[in-house]
């Protein structure tokens, strides 16, 4: 049975649809693997990005609690990896992700709103750690940070005092290249400008220190 990653966060606009996405292809394209997105946020907005892309990124659509309780087993049998897109709450949807994944990841915005609403998220992950006696791992990592800010600096120092959860060393700092990929239903890899490049080398960092936590 392949491993189950899910990103989670109760805010939008954190990144976690286009780190899902661009998780889910690089494993897919980059490191060959067998890698399937399953979608549990009601926008679905990370299937309509993969329905458009010229390379087959294989997703399914589940999103009621019990649905993903007892479908994601079922999905993650049939491939190396299978990648969730968790819905933008701390639903009952999300719990169902936690008693099933092996691996729960925060995307962290460094904003006083959004480190406040990771708390919750680990406040979750906790609860579900202590139901499964210790799964799922969990790790924070600061997403759309901009450069030379203190906020950045501040958000990561705080963050780095939360024990439950790893905090992750590569952060995804703020492009427009990246901005655009969903449009385009694209990803950075596929994008030739210098921004995208760096981009996708944040991305690779990261997904290498997913992949080295499971």
């Amino acid at each position: 049975m392949g491993k189950i990653i899910g990103f989670i966060n109760q805010k939008g606009g954190c990144g976690k649809s286009t780190t899902a996405v661009h998780f889910a292809y690089w494993l897919a394209i980059n490191k060959k693997k067998k890698a399937l997105l399953v979608d549990a946020d009601a926008q679905c907005s990370s299937s309509e990005w993969l329905s458009g892309m010229e390379l087959s990124i294989i997703y399914q659509v589940v999103q009621t609690p019990d649905d993903l309780l007892d479908q994601i087993p079922e999905l993650a049998s049939q491939c190396d990896l299978l990648v969730v897109d968790g819905p933008a709450s701390l639903a009952e949807a999300t719990r169902a992700i936690l008693f099933r994944a092996d691996l729960a990841i925060v995307p962290v915005q460094p904003t006083g709103v959004d480190l406040r609403s990771a708390s919750d998220a680990v406040r979750l992950i906790k609860q579900a750690q202590s139901v499964r006696s210790g799964s799922p791992k969990a790790a924070v990592f600061v997403s759309r940070a901009v450069k030379g800010t203190k906020l950045k600096d501040e958000a990561y120092a705080l963050l780095s005092k939360t024990p439950e959860v790893t905090l992750l060393k590569t952060v995804i700092h703020q492009r427009q290249a990246i901005a655009d990929t969903s449009g385009q239903s694209a990803t950075v890899w596929d994008l030739p400008s210098r921004p995208a490049k760096e981009s996708a080398q944040e991305y690779e960092r990261l997904f290498k220190e997913i992949l080295a936590l499971l």
